[in-house]
């Protein structure tokens, strides 16, 4: 999706501080507006009633802000999310920090107190500075109406340039009503970061004196163009590529280059082969914890293979490993310039590739894998491969359903993938939401487990609103799946605080005007899954699975038993 500008017009005449910010969203191509109201900003309420911007009313602050983050990941291009002071902006937090991790730009606007009674502890008084420092990229707050513009334009620039991020600017309620008089911004521009005739050269060098290279993709900062391009480039270039933890978008499983993902419960084979590979082209990505496999693929600081690592922000690159060769450019900016080269024909890399894309169709053959109950979700992922577009949109929380998704959904095109790389809770249904806003004639499924979803499950009640026929896939084992089963490896057989007992979430959809149904067995999944599609409403798919099917690879007492023959949780 791209934003449309629009020009600024000079305004000579007295303007609220309200109007003015209202009228800065539209000059720079904001198109949405996330919000939960309050009275801390009632001016800008009253300022979108006559704009031409889309307002998506919330049920929580933590809902509206992964919703603006959600369309951040699609597009490229910051949303706006509206909170109350206080404890509205507390609940956007888990939001901001999806954002902070994922690099997404988002603009996030917080209600304040009057300036005048400030360090009183006035009603929901709140430091936004000193509090969100941390989280956001940029934290900041407006005294002076007439410099909306010019703090306007600084927060939508500093969202979307280097390594992006969440900005927040915080409003005191008695600088929104001000009646100013002020110059409008130009519209921001996205700026690139581009890589050097030499540093290209010298990647292109490297690779094509390495016999086990491995291309792992990750971040933000690609273009549906750019996604394509290397794709093509890779193939022709027999170099293997995988992919960071949630980022399966951004190379289709189809192609013969792609081995697999650095995710959650991945392959063993192929994390092995990264380990032995003799150079890594890191592209956008940063290699934390989870695609790192907790920091044991790379060596720190200097890694055991040479690395080239491309990256938009000069501050992350050395930060934790130190690269044969720096690169500071955006993904889309590397790719232009990279796919230009062609890469000189190598028996020995080919060879390499072959070999892992092997390793990965063994991995893949193994589906659909049996595990215990009579929903197998194997099953279930093997359907939504037949039926789903190709340019279908599926979004999930954090939990250890997820790893069916990303172990056995097929990814295929850029801006399909909607995912906390945070591991962040309750995101899948507010981001669901929030893409079929931006894209209303896309298929959107949303994954949650059963804690998952009662984290922000009221956002259903925003997608009947709207008329958003979202499909959410509700996978109950009736715990915290996740936390159950590290407690089964460090405390096996000590059950404490993992237990739920779920709400029947089909009757949940029907009691919100959505449609709504239990599945238990695998051949009723389809049959519920097509009605859900037909019925043109918001639709819960309530599927029940065996608690012991904790994952793909073993069960809930597989992991109690192989804790107890280690001899951890004995007095």
């Amino acid at each position: 999706m791209s934003a449309t500008h629009t020009a600024p017009v000079p305004m000579s005449r007295p303007r609220t501080g309200g109007q003015i910010l209202v009228d800065q969203l539209r000059i720079h191509g904001i198109e949405h507006v996330f919000c939960v109201p309050g009275e801390s900003y009632l001016a800008v309420l009253d300022a979108l009633h006559d704009a031409d911007i889309n307002v998506t009313v919330c049920r929580q602050e933590g809902g509206a802000m992964m919703m603006a983050e959600a369309h951040g990941k699609l597009t490229g291009r910051p949303a706006a999310c509206f909170v109350t002071r206080g404890p509205g902006a507390a609940n956007a937090t888990p939001g901001i920090h999806i954002a902070s991790h994922d690099s997404t730009p988002v603009l996030v606007f917080v209600g304040q107190i009057e300036r005048g009674v400030r360090e009183r502890g006035a009603l929901q008084e709140l430091d936004y500075r000193a509090a969100f420092s941390h989280f956001a990229k940029w934290a900041t707050e407006i005294d002076d109406a007439r410099r909306i513009p010019e703090i306007v334009s600084r927060a939508v620039h500093t969202a979307m340039s280097g390594r992006p991020g969440p900005v927040l600017v915080a409003l005191p309620e008695d600088m929104l009503v001000d009646r100013v008089e002020c110059a409008d911004a130009q519209p921001a521009q996205e700026t690139q970061a581009y890589p050097g005739a030499g540093q290209v050269a010298a990647a292109l060098a490297l690779l094509a004196q390495a016999s086990r290279p491995l291309v792992v993709l990750g971040g933000t900062r690609w273009t549906a163009e750019a996604v394509s391009r290397f794709a093509q480039w890779a193939r022709d270039s027999r170099l293997p590529v995988t992919v960071s933890l949630r980022r399966q978008m951004l190379f289709p499983t189809s192609n013969e280059s792609f081995v697999g993902d650095l995710g959650f419960g991945p392959n063993p084979a192929l994390v092995e082969q990264v380990k032995q590979a003799d150079l890594i082209l890191l592209v956008g990505s940063r290699m934390s914890e989870t695609p790192s496999q907790g920091y044991t693929l790379l060596d720190i600081p200097v890694p055991r293979q040479k690395l080239i690592h491309v990256f938009p922000d000069a501050a992350e690159l050395g930060r934790v490993y130190a690269p044969t060769l720096g690169i500071c450019a955006t993904p889309s900016a590397f790719v232009e310039a990279l796919a230009a080269k062609p890469l000189p024909a190598s028996k020995s890399r080919a060879e390499y590739a072959a070999r892992l894309r092997t390793i990965y169709e063994t991995w893949r053959s193994t589906e659909p894998v049996a595990t215990p109950g009579a929903l197998q979700m194997s099953r279930v992922m093997e359907h939504l491969n037949k039926v789903l577009p190709q340019d279908a949109i599926v979004c999930n929380g954090a939990g250890n359903y997820a790893t069916w998704i990303h172990r056995f959904y097929r990814f295929d095109a850029f801006g399909t993938q909607l995912a906390p790389t945070s591991g962040s809770m309750g995101y899948g249904v507010p981001a669901a939401v929030g893409a079929k806003r931006v894209f209303p004639h896309k298929t959107v499924v949303a994954f949650a487990g059963d804690g998952c979803f009662l984290m922000n499950g009221q956002e259903f009640a925003t997608a009947v609103q709207y008329g958003l026929p979202i499909i959410v896939i509700v996978v109950d084992n009736g715990m915290y799946g996740t936390i159950r089963m590290h407690q089964e490896r460090e405390y096996p057989g000590r059950v404490s605080a993992t237990a739920l007992r779920n709400p029947d979430f089909a009757a949940y959809a029907r009691a919100f005007g959505g449609h709504g149904e239990r599945v238990e067995k695998t051949e009723d999944f389809a049959p519920a899954f097509e009605r859900a599609l037909a019925c043109g409403q918001p639709a819960i798919l309530h599927c029940v699975i065996d608690p012991e099917a904790i994952s793909p690879a073993f069960t809930l007492s597989q992991v109690r038993e192989s804790a107890l023959a280690a001899g951890r949780g004995r007095v």
